[in-house]
Order: structure tokens, then sequence, then C-alpha cells
């Protein structure tokens, strides 16, 4: 559950247990950080508003098309300056952390950075679609794809030293294995690193076998194996509340929302059709 900060803004703390990593949430709109450090990488990506950033002897500006990180141990600071608001989300994670993430990645060392602002739109985009999947909490698939995506794109373009992640690997074997799975356990709480364990793959190396080959991650391919399955269900008559969770998704709602965004209609309606 999160917990707000007695500071003057609306700020919440997330941990998953589940990655060995910490979640920020804040609203500011008065609020300054002293120079400090974190035993942990950092990731910030500002959604409203902005700040300024102090760090190796550099000043610069956090705004929305501006994605900062900060090595372990690294100080930094931060003011309002001329905003009168500072939306921001942003990761911690520890040496721990990095280890577990190193191995869904499939490599030994994880990079540094030589600086800290990337000007880099779509890994704005990822690392907030990621922090709020681990917010929400109700698709771990979806989560884990979108943590190794993010991380293997970030490291890939902007790390220095370490090891460079390579989605390249496994072939139509490897596919087909955990192409089946899906397919024969759908409902069950399938999990992306097991998939790419039974393939003999990092998980960034599984999301890449399933681009190269169908075109889709493996989380956009389980979800249209899940719907196929509920639609079959649905023409059957079956209790639209007992579809959800019987196809593998987290609850009704999630249902809805894949079901409508893939077909244009819920399900509600979809069954009405067929029983007609």
């Amino acid at each position: 559950m999160p917990r707000p900060d007695p500071h003057n803004a609306t700020r919440y703390w997330w941990d998953r247990h589940l990655y060995g990593l910490s979640l920020l949430q804040a609203d500011f709109t008065d609020h300054d950080y002293p120079p400090h450090v974190h035993d942990a990488l950092v990731i910030a990506a500002t959604e409203q508003g902005g700040s300024i950033v102090r760090s190796r002897g550099q000043v610069e500006e956090a705004t929305p098309s501006t994605l900062f990180v900060f090595n372990p141990a690294e100080p930094h600071a931060g003011s309002m300056g001329g905003s009168d608001r500072w939306r921001y989300r942003s990761l911690y994670l520890t040496h721990q952390a990095l280890d577990a993430l190193a191995r869904e990645l499939g490599i030994d060392r994880v990079p540094y950075f030589t600086r800290n602002r990337f000007d880099d739109a779509d890994l704005i985009a990822a690392f907030l679609a990621l922090h709020r999947a681990l917010v929400d909490g109700d698709d771990v698939v979806r989560e884990r794809e979108l943590l190794a995506a993010s991380f293997g794109r970030l490291f890939d373009r902007h790390g220095s030293g370490g090891d460079a992640p390579s989605d390249r690997g496994g072939g139509p074997a490897a596919f087909r294995r955990v192409r089946d799975r899906m397919r024969s356990d759908h409902a069950a709480d399938l999990r992306l690193e097991h998939l790419a364990a039974e393939a003999g793959l990092s998980t960034f190396q599984l999301i890449g076998l399933f681009k190269r080959t169908v075109g889709l991650t493996p989380h956009a391919y389980l979800t249209q194996v899940r719907l196929g399955a509920a639609c079959r269900l649905l023409r059957r008559g079956a209790v639209l509340a007992e579809v959800a969770t019987a196809v593998g998704f987290y609850d009704q709602s999630a249902l809805n929302k894949h079901f409508k965004r893939c077909y244009g209609i819920t399900p509600r309606q979809f069954a009405r059709a067929a029983a007609a």
C-alpha cells in the first residue's frame, strides 16, 4: 500500500519485493532536495511541470521530455526552480535488484552512466508505463516484459562499461515450446521468466524472439490466446463473471479492458450477440 510522506505535497512509496525495487510517485508544489545519494540506481521521469537538477557540477532542467538516471551513490540535488508544480515518478533498484535484472537481460555486469539527463521520448514513455504497471500490480507478465524491455533499451543506448544486452537468441523450436505452453496453460499463473527459462533464454531474448517471429511481445500474444478462450466460453453461454479468471485474466475489469481494446465491444455485448 502507498505510504504518504509528511512533506507539503503528495508523495507515495511502493515497495515491490518481487523485484527488489521501490517506486516513488510525487506531486510537489514547493520542495527542495538537498544534496543526497541513494544506494540504488535511480530512474526519474517527470509527468508535469519540472525542476532544476544539480549533479556532477552541472545544473539541468527536468521536464516531461527528459529522463534522469543516477548511478548508485551518485550525489544529486533538486529544487522547483521556476515551476509551480512538479509531478514525477521514479524507480530505485538496489544492487540486489540490479543483479536480478542482469539475469533477466542475460548479462553479467550492469552498465553505468556517464551522464544523467537523456532526451529520449520512447524511453520516457517506457519507464512511465513500467511504473504504472508496477503500481497497478494486476498483470505480472506485462510487468516483467516492461521491466526487461525498458532497462534493456536504456542499457543498450546509454550505458557505459558493463555488458550490452542482446535480444537475439532462440529459434523456431524455442518459440514453439513457449507458444504451446501458452496455449495449453493460458489460464495458469504464467510468469515470463519461467517461460524464458523453459526455452533456455533470458527474458529479454524471449521478448526479441516473439517480436521477430510473430511481431508481438509475449504478453500481447498471451493476451490474444486468453481473449480467444474467452470468446469460446462466451459463445457457449458461460457466466460472464467467471470467464475472466477461467481464461487467466486478473479480474473482470482486466478482461473488459483487453476485450474492448481488441474487438471494439465489451464481453457482455459479445455474449448478447452470440446468444442472439
